[in-house]
């Protein structure tokens, strides 16, 4: 008989993050807070987003943001320029935000004094995906200068999100992006997921996105 014993560690990881998103999802329910969580790769313009999204969501709702980054605060800087309280997460080193590391950015804040939460992920699009945080929805950014077979490459993110944004669609012309293409590739892996084409350097398209967001944040009200 052997006396090998096998001890999964990833399972029981998992298992714990998730009881923990559960606790969050509750507690920021109690305060009546929404939150949700923006992945993309490095350099698609999360804080981007949340930046024309704060300027038009600002007047409706009392927001808040979370910053996940390996180091640096340079983006939760820039979003506390636009008035509206930020922490920065220091995962140093960590691909993604885990719910005891959210835990902690919401310790930071006042919860009574907001209605939405922006959650801006580590910039990769495998880790962050099996990494319950606590959020209401999970959104995934892709930029036209990376291509539009990302669906094929990286399919579990298009699988789970409930959002797709598409970011800079100002320089479609300048690379070879096919539109329909991404949204057909989406479709066959996520087909209720509604796809938003914005760029968040005019302001094109982010109107959309943000009247859906306001419906998702009322849904929950």
């Amino acid at each position: 008989m052997s006396d090998l014993t096998l001890i999964n560690i990833k399972e029981e990881i998992l298992s714990q993050n998730k009881e923990l998103a559960q606790e969050l999802r509750g507690r920021l329910r109690d305060q009546g807070v929404f939150m949700v969580n923006l992945m993309s790769s490095p350099g698609s313009g999360k804080t981007s987003l949340i930046v024309r999204s704060i300027e038009l969501l600002r007047k409706a709702y009392r927001i808040g943001v979370i910053e996940g980054d390996v180091d640096s605060a340079v983006d939760a800087e820039r979003v506390a320029r636009e008035g509206v309280p930020a922490v920065q997460l220091k995962t140093g080193g960590s691909c993604h935000l885990t719910a005891a590391m959210v835990e902690k950015g919401l310790g930071a804040l006042e919860l009574a004094s907001l209605d939405l939460l922006f959650l801006e992920n580590i910039g990769n699009l495998i880790c962050p995906v099996g990494s319950d945080t606590g959020a209401n929805l999970n959104v995934a950014i892709l930029s036209v200068p990376e291509g539009d077979d990302k669906p094929l490459k990286y399919p579990k993110i298009f699988q789970t999100a409930h959002a797709f944004v598409v970011n800079k669609i100002d320089a479609a012309e300048h690379f070879d992006f096919d539109v329909e293409a991404f949204r057909g590739r989406v479709r066959k892996l996520n087909p209720q997921a509604p796809v938003f084409e914005v760029s968040c350097k005019t302001g094109e398209g982010v109107e959309g996105w943000c009247a859906w967001l306001a419906d998702r944040v009322e849904g929950e009200r």
